[in-house]
């Protein structure tokens, strides 16, 4: 893809956060975008913006019968998709202990499954166009992690390594994969996105209680600015130059960089201890 073309982008979650920040800025930088909405009144706000180049599709991203057969008939109609940006998600908090099997299942469903199962509904006709990019909004929670989220990093982690292992899968097609980690940027992901387990055991207090506060107190005053995040990620779309991996905003690059001095750290202790192990 030639950085001048006009792209067909499908993005995931095009009402709030980093998925209405890039939307917008795609329809305003003269690109097609075709967003999964929620409901039908999210469809008519987001096909307002720019008749005829926004598409809202009605579409839960855990519905996964349903994806190939809503995505196929929008690109039927609109062509087919030259960037997937699968940036629908949310954030579980809570307690391992604390936090049910079922609150698992649910965030990797949307935040794993889901984009998997949209990669899927992509992939056979970028592969037959050789070309496409396949971007999957992670998170620095995806390299470092804190108590009380593990589900969410969890899956963030998860998603970072299906991206990397993508990568290398779809090169020969002319297909990039990049995996975009944000930082805390000011996105309703700490707020009304946010699923909290009810705290039940006062052994947690004191490590769960005052990261949960901080959280909270924190929403709607982090250093990153989705706007500008999607400058970036728009910037990057469809450039064959593009990483695979990309950390946004100045906490991430900090605390991953601690993060990867900290395990070379373990590496070199442990190394006769990890050797050790080979046949002679």
């Amino acid at each position: 893809m030639q950085k001048s073309d006009k792209l067909n982008f499908l993005i995931t979650g095009v009402s709030s956060g980093f998925g209405r920040a890039l939307s917008h800025a795609a329809l305003q930088a003269g690109h097609t975008v075709i967003g999964t909405v929620r409901n039908e009144e999210a469809r008519a706000v987001f096909e307002h913006l720019a008749p005829g180049r926004a598409t809202a599709v009605v579409l839960d991203v855990t519905d996964f019968p349903s994806i190939d057969s809503v995505i196929g008939s929008a690109t039927e109609h609109l062509g087919p998709v030259d960037v997937l940006v699968n940036n629908a998600g949310y954030g579980h908090e809570g307690a391992l202990e604390e936090s049910s099997l079922e609150q698992m299942r649910h965030q990797f469903d949307v935040n794993v499954f889901g984009a998997v199962a949209m990669i899927k509904a992509v992939l056979p006709a970028m592969r037959t166009r050789r070309r496409g990019h396949v971007i999957n909004i992670t998170s620095m929670g995806g390299f470092i992690t804190m108590p009380g989220i593990a589900y969410y990093c969890g899956s963030k982690f998860a998603l970072e390594g299906i991206s990397e292992t993508l990568a290398k899968e779809v090169a020969d097609f002319g297909i990039k994969v990049t995996a975009v980690a944000p930082g805390s940027f000011r996105t309703d992901w700490a707020g009304r996105s946010m699923v909290r387990s009810p705290r039940s055991l006062s052994d947690y207090d004191a490590v769960i209680d005052p990261i949960r506060a901080a959280r909270q107190a924190k929403s709607g005053h982090q250093l990153g600015d989705p706007a500008k995040a999607a400058q970036v990620i728009l910037a990057l779309a469809g450039d064959v130059n593009a990483p695979e991996h990309l950390l946004l905003g100045s906490d991430a690059v900090r605390l991953v960089r601690e993060k990867l001095m900290k395990m070379n750290q373990e590496i070199d202790a442990w190394e006769q201890v990890s050797v050790s192990t080979d046949f002679p």
